[in-house]
């Protein structure tokens, strides 16, 4: 939903492309901080406390980009609040709410399907979000009479309710979402001292004690395997930032003068496309291991990707895109899982966040070079040098995925199918 209306809404407000690009920029900054410090200590502090922290500040960004006009409060939401510039999900969520799911999970050929309903899911409220906000803002333009700049605020507002409908569900979750280092920690309290100043001392001690284990990851192989995934996310991160939705619909708002709602139905298409295919993951990541899995769909997407510059027509661009969409997500399960396999259950959230924390910073190293680049719609070149500059960075990320793991690491799930079959 913000996808599609969070730079046109900046753009009717008077803001360049690059200033844009600069909060876009800052938006991600925040973003790292705010995911550094939530995931690391969702685990011991408590993952469902976390994830109502975080959406409280989601309903805070999203009040602020609605109601606000200055530029230096808009800074200061973005990086104090959540708010998601890139079509897809920011923040602590993602990390913490996938190690809630595999919690109790015990066979890890079960995570690859978890982690695919999980991003099938995704992608259709992405989907159901870009359609919606689309048709909204053009039904309030034409039918009531709303200007633009208030039919942009709508969906804005829109994405600050969200932000408190997920503090409410959140705050119903069980206990049982909790790991079970922390039911520990609790039980030794209760036993010790049942008073709130003890309780309050023993938590502190147990998050001090977190930080001092390596943010949460406390085996040297978990800290080595997770070291040389963030190298390498950081540079898909950093292509990833030249080709964000918001910027995508930006370019082909400016290229083929299509109307917002033509890119919340294009936009819906290409993420509910996306939600498809990463049901198709499970049985690939099975029978050739996640890190294959991850190589063959996502090269063919960013040779995609950088095609779609060269097409000449509105028809064919939408296409390209909507192929390179139908292949481009595969990987993002498949990149979840061989995260949560490599480490143990109690370091997930760790691991999760701090690789969702590495591609942060990848991702905003980006936006401020492309709000450059997209000043000058009639300069053809500058004007398509995102695609094929993510596009590049991308296949790059690829290239060195593939070479930086041996055969059992790029087979791991395989071999560990074929020895649950046997057993």
């Amino acid at each position: 939903m913000l996808s599609v209306a969070l730079i046109l809404h900046l753009t009717v407000k008077g803001f360049d492309q690059w200033h844009i690009g600069t909060l876009f920029t800052y938006i991600l900054i925040g973003d790292i901080i705010i995911t550094l410090l939530l995931t690391t200590t969702a685990d011991a502090f408590g993952r469902r406390n976390i994830l109502v922290i975080g959406s409280i500040l989601k309903l805070f960004a999203g009040l602020m980009f609605a109601f606000v006009d200055q530029y230096l409060l808009l800074v200061f939401a973005g990086i104090v609040g959540i708010i998601s510039p890139s079509g897809g999900e920011i923040g602590p969520f993602l990390s913490i709410e996938q190690a809630c799911m595999t919690e109790n999970v015990k066979d890890n050929t079960q995570i690859t399907a978890i982690y695919s309903w999980y991003n099938f899911f995704g992608y259709l409220s992405t989907a159901l979000g870009a359609l919606s906000s689309g048709y909204m803002i053009s039904k309030l333009i034409k039918d009531y009479n709303f200007d633009t700049v208030n039919a942009y605020r709508s969906i804005i507002i829109a994405y600050a309710i969200f932000g408190a409908i997920k503090t409410l569900i959140y705050l119903c979750l069980s206990r049982q979402v909790e790991t079970a280092a922390l039911f520990d920690s609790e039980l030794i309290e209760h036993a010790t001292d049942s008073t709130s100043r003890r309780k309050t001392t023993i938590q502190t001690t147990h998050i001090l004690h977190w930080f001092k284990n390596k943010f949460g990851l406390r085996r040297s192989t978990s800290r080595r395997t997770v070291a040389k995934l963030c190298a390498l996310f950081v540079i898909d991160a950093i292509g990833g930032g030249f080709v964000m939705q918001s910027m995508i619909i930006y370019w082909f708002h400016e290229r083929f003068q299509m109307n917002i709602e033509m890119l919340g139905l294009m936009m819906m298409f290409a993420n509910l496309i996306s939600g498809v295919s990463a049901i198709f993951v499970t049985p690939l990541v099975g029978r050739i291991g996640a890190i294959n899995t991850m190589v063959i769909t996502h090269i063919p997407s960013n040779i995609m990707l950088i095609l779609i510059t060269f097409m000449q027509t509105k028809a064919s661009a939408i296409a390209m895109l909507l192929l390179r969409f139908s292949i481009s997500q595969m990987d993002v399960p498949a990149r979840q899982t061989f995260v949560a396999i490599s480490v143990e259950n109690n370091e997930r959230s760790a691991a999760g966040g701090i690789t969702n924390l590495v591609r942060s910073v990848g991702l905003s190293i980006s936006p401020i070079i492309v709000g450059y680049l997209l000043q000058d719609s009639k300069n053809p070149i500058l004007f398509a040098s995102p695609f094929v500059i993510g596009g590049g960075l991308k296949l790059l990320y690829d290239i060195l995925l593939y070479v930086s793991f041996d055969v059992s690491n790029r087979n791991q799930l395989v071999h560990a199918k074929k020895h649950t079959q046997n057993i």
